[in-house]
């Protein structure tokens, strides 16, 4: 078993970052890409929203398909599939095949993210963890940090369409590793049984027009004129996930397995990632306008104040699991949650004349507590889910990781229109002190999350837990337990 972890470990740290640098880099390729194809606004937007609303509306229904036929496996498919597309994109003659090819890339990345999650979980113990989803959080902050500077690079150099070609060797390198890489076989507790249904197909079409239409809402909520189009999108998302909940009451096999939806520590461990990244992004949305409108810095110059943020998130991600040992999820969450409260209300305070040690500070909490709230959280959900819903789990956390930054965008888009001539300046404007608002929402959450260190033994798969799963269900028939007298 040991031996099969490093390529394991391997193929989710790179793939992992891999998806993350890919978004970063796409942000400085448009421009280009938009004059090189003779583009409009709208066009270049849905370069991006497609792949959006494709990986987010997919991610619970690709978790659930590697729980039924191993992550490994949807994790090949998914490697292999995002380098044909980046290829294709590469290789496209028009802003049409690009949006197309992009929406495919996006279902191939659905397939890719969960099972990044699902095969730690399938190849490490519980209570070890810890680790590799420190070093799989340290891989992504290193390459969204690295994303504008090696996209910047690439552009001037190559044009936009090498951005592309920049991850498809790590990914057919990872894919093809991940095919020849042996899987642990299927525990008792994993679905073999069963025909199509047992996936639910009508749960997942409801999940992902539900997830979908959430996430083409948010994102022209924040595009300006967009916010007629964005609160119907989001109406027609409440309409289908009443029409999912309902579905899902009745269904045989259901999507959402209801022993992962009552488990506390997983409801408050996404709740806590969904506050966390809405926070975040939200509060870089607002800063980096600040900064190159307000304060006339160019992007290089405004990527160095911000620095710090990818600096704190690389380098504590390894000490989040010790910490989380030592002090346990709750009171290591929580602290994250206050970390990232101070960060974005040090931005808050910030005025047209800021200099850069002040917006260094804020940066600095914003990276060391959303590290922090990412590891545990993370560890949290992927632990305390049983090892046949691991995929379902890796589903809803990236699902919570890819709608927060959408929420904390358009919510900071719509609070900044509200003081047109004064919303970049923190100081002046009302985006960043509710966004610390949201932040603090991510304290609560934390609190709900188990106050000691992971239970070797792994969760109850029924109902023979606490709320945190830590207490153990009754002996076993004939066993000599011992009564504990507590003194």
């Amino acid at each position: 078993m040991t031996g099969r972890r490093t390529p394991v470990l391997a193929c989710s740290v790179v793939g992992a970052a891999v998806v993350a640098l890919d978004g970063t880099v796409l942000t400085v390729a448009q421009p280009a890409l938009q004059d090189d194809l003779h583009a409009d606004v709208g066009q270049v937007q849905w370069t991006s929203t497609g792949y959006l609303v494709a990986v987010a509306s997919l991610l619970v229904l690709a978790g659930r398909l590697g729980d039924r036929y191993g992550p490994r496996r949807v994790f090949a498919v998914g490697a292999l599939g995002f380098a044909a597309a980046s290829t294709g994109i590469a290789l496209a003659p028009g802003i049409g095949t690009v949006i197309a090819l992009r929406v495919f890339q996006g279902v191939f990345g659905a397939l890719l993210q969960p099972a990044t999650l699902g095969m730690l979980r399938t190849a490490y113990p519980p209570e070890r963890l810890g680790t590799p989803i420190a070093v799989r959080t340290a891989a992504i902050g290193l390459a969204a940090a690295a994303g504008p500077l090696i996209g910047g690079a690439l552009v001037s150099a190559y044009g936009w369409r090498s951005v592309f070609l920049l991850g498809v060797p790590p990914t057919l390198a990872i894919g093809l590793l991940a095919l020849v890489t042996r899987e642990r076989t299927a525990g008792p507790g994993r679905s073999r049984e069963a025909g199509p249904a047992a996936l639910d197909p009508l749960g997942a079409l409801l999940l992902a027009v539900t997830l979908g239409l959430l996430v083409h809402g948010l994102v022209e909520t924040a595009r300006p004129g967009g916010a007629g189009t964005g609160a119907l999108a989001c109406a027609g998302a409440v309409a289908a996930g009443l029409a999912l909940a309902r579905h899902e009451r009745r269904a045989a096999h259901p999507l959402l397995p209801p022993a992962l939806l009552r488990s506390v520590p997983v409801l408050a461990g996404l709740a806590a990632l969904l506050a966390a990244s809405a926070a975040l992004f939200g509060s870089l949305f607002v800063a980096t306008y600040f900064l190159q409108d307000v304060q006339r810095l160019d992007p290089l110059d405004c990527a160095l104040r911000v620095l710090p943020l990818a600096v704190l998130m690389v380098l504590g991600a390894p000490l989040c699991p010790p910490l989380q040992r030592r002090f346990g999820p709750r009171r290591t969450a929580a602290a994250g949650a206050g970390l990232l409260t101070l960060g974005v209300l040090g931005l808050a305070r910030l005025d047209s004349t800021a200099g850069p040690l002040s917006v260094g500070v804020a940066a600095a909490l914003l990276g060391a507590g959303f590290v922090t709230l990412m590891v545990v959280a993370t560890s949290v959900v992927v632990h305390r889910a049983p090892e046949a819903h691991a995929g379902v789990a890796g589903g809803l956390q990236q699902t919570a990781m890819n709608i927060g930054p959408a929420l904390g965008v358009a919510t900071a888009t719509l609070l900044v229109a509200l003081v047109p001539h004064g919303g970049f300046v923190p100081a002046r404007g009302a985006a960043l002190p509710v966004l610390a608002v949201l932040a603090a929402l991510a304290l609560p959450a934390a609190l709900a999350l188990p106050g000691t260190a992971a239970d070797p033994a792994g969760p109850a798969p029924s109902g023979g837990a606490d709320r945190e799963g830590t207490r153990p269900g009754p002996a076993a028939p004939g066993s000599r337990r011992r009564p504990c007298v507590r003194s």
